[in-house]
């Protein structure tokens, strides 16, 4: 859905909504199908830009995961959406979405998608909720600010100056990641013009810079089914078993992005060591390992050291250890002693490298931070600052792992959002 400003001058509404991604286009819908005269605002010339790009055009919209491990993979904020994500559920999702012609699938790991994997049927589902709920959509609109009198709500002040004046405003203008798409994190402004503190931002779901020389020889490539843990000052943060990806600056893959929060945050303070450690050989204990290295280099022993790593590693991780083990490649097997053999043991089951910074904000999945939930009624998602104000959605300080969860927040608490405005 796109459009043209519907406002000039000074108009009205019961309620109006800035945002039109996922929370916005949900709570906006949802109040007007209670019969609010509801008002949808969206800087960008269409609805719902950010969403078109998740999954990859796939839009991975919702997970099977039952409500306490949505609430799990919120961290400690994730009781906050218990009311949420009950009042709308990943199944009220896909039964809003089936009955908007969207079947959904789910795949082997839980993550459902919509059965077509375009991101456009579910826009198109949405722009058909608005429509049917009688939203005023207004696409090229800026929002400039929240107007306030004796600290309620007084309207909504537009980039071209002009207002609409309403007793009640949801704000639902996303994150700071991916600002091409408009996620430029102007409702933190405006939450803290209206008292309202803001969790520091950080990226989230993030790739990871590496400061290792040999991070650039490696490019390319990908461990399958290594365990990977972060570690920060020797200790133990996080811990994934899956894939990892090497790239120019670093790593990434889908298991280090769920796991980039708690590196994150130690590499944002200064003074603190943090490491990437990754078990090459997961399925075997450390004796079991050097058991195995012992077995090869005794029925290889006239073999090249350099020729079992080459057997063992991808082609560009052989060089890489052979330089940090301190063996001469050229050795034979039969002449590596005891002690070699447990470093090099050691280097497959605790390969290290050092963690320099997250990649930049703006391209995290996620933002991390936002308005502060003690000071939102997570029963309305209602400011308990300014009555009738509302948030939903990212500009919340809530994030979630990858798998569709965090879609599922955005839907569900602009549901309720809306609702509770509209009742009100």
């Amino acid at each position: 859905m796109s459009g043209k400003t519907l406002h000039s001058g000074n108009s009205g509404a019961d309620i109006v909504v800035i945002g039109g991604g996922p929370a916005g286009i949900m709570a906006a819908g949802r109040a007007g199908e209670l019969g609010s005269r509801a008002t949808l605002l969206e800087k960008n010339p269409r609805l719902g830009t950010k969403l078109l790009i998740t999954g990859g055009g796939r839009c991975n919209v919702t997970n099977s995961a039952g409500i306490k491990g949505f609430i799990e993979a919120f961290g400690k904020n994730g009781k906050f959406l218990y009311r949420a994500l009950t009042l709308f559920s990943n199944r009220s999702l896909t039964g809003f979405l089936n009955s908007h012609g969207v079947p959904t699938r789910t795949d082997p790991d839980g993550k459902i998608f919509p059965a077509d994997d375009k991101a456009q049927s579910v826009l198109s589902a949405l722009s058909g909720y608005l429509r049917h709920s009688k939203v005023g959509v207004a696409c090229g609109s800026a929002a400039a600010g929240i107007l306030l009198k004796d600290g309620r709500i007084e309207g909504v002040k537009l980039s071209d100056g002009s207002v609409i004046s309403c007793k009640k405003a949801i704000i639902a203008t996303g994150g700071r990641s991916y600002p091409g798409t408009g996620s430029t994190g102007d409702g933190y402004a405006w939450a803290k013009s209206c008292g309202h503190t803001i969790v520091p931002l950080r990226p989230g779901l993030t790739a990871l810079e590496a400061g290792d020389p040999f991070i650039k020889d490696l490019q390319g490539l990908t461990l399958q089914n290594v365990k990977i843990s972060v570690l920060v000052n020797g200790k133990k943060a996080a811990a994934e078993k899956g894939d990892l990806l090497f790239t120019h600056f670093g790593v990434s893959g889908p298991k280090l992005l769920i796991m980039s929060g708690p590196a994150v945050d130690a590499l944002l303070e200064p003074g603190n060591k943090v490491e990437l450690s990754i078990n090459l050989k997961p399925e075997l204990t450390p004796e079991g390992l050097t058991a195995a290295i012992q077995g090869y280099f005794s029925a290889n022993g006239a073999r090249m050291l350099s020729s079992y790593l080459k057997e063992s590693l991808p082609h560009s991780l052989a060089p890489v250890f052979e330089k940090l083990c301190g063996i001469d490649r050229a050795r034979q097997c039969a002449t590596i002693t005891g002690p070699e053999r447990k470093k090099l043991a050691e280097l497959f089951g605790d390969f290290r490298i050092r963690l320099t910074r997250p990649r930049p904000l703006q391209e995290a999945t996620v933002t991390r931070g936002g308005v502060n939930l003690t000071e939102i009624n997570p029963q309305t998602m209602e400011s308990k600052i300014i009555p009738g104000l509302y948030f939903c959605g990212e500009v919340l300080d809530l994030d979630g792992i990858t798998g569709g969860y965090n879609l599922q927040e955005a839907f569900s608490t602009g549901y309720l959002a809306g609702q509770s405005a509209a009742a009100k």
